[in-house]
């Protein structure tokens, strides 16, 4: 059995990457949907540090789909500027990669 980083294998990082993005993209949308269910409540919410880090951990594709999804988080500027930045900032981070700037 080869290792997931075999040089003869050279697409597997990226598809181990683009899988933990998936993963924890599903994570945020839903912990999204908990949050929008607990504010329709009045219950405690899932505070919003939380949900900034679970985008910047790669959920940043869950946050962004939870915004038409759920339409959850999509009235507060500051909040969607925060997603937006994190989403450049995994959007430069793929491109100095491809570049080998970051190797």
């Amino acid at each position: 059995m080869t290792s997931p980083y075999d040089p003869r294998m050279p697409g597997t990082p990226i598809l181990i990457a683009l899988g933990v993005y998936a993963v924890v993209s599903m994570v945020t949308l839903g912990v999204f949907a908990i949050d929008k269910r607990l504010a329709r409540m009045g219950a405690r919410r899932i505070p919003e540090r939380t949900l900034h880090a679970l985008a910047l951990l790669g959920g940043w594709p869950g946050s962004a789909a939870a915004f038409v999804i759920v339409r959850h988080k999509n009235r507060k500027p500051a909040f969607v500027a925060i997603t937006v930045a994190i989403a450049l900032v995994h959007g430069a981070a793929w491109a100095l990669l491809s570049k080998g700037a970051l190797r």
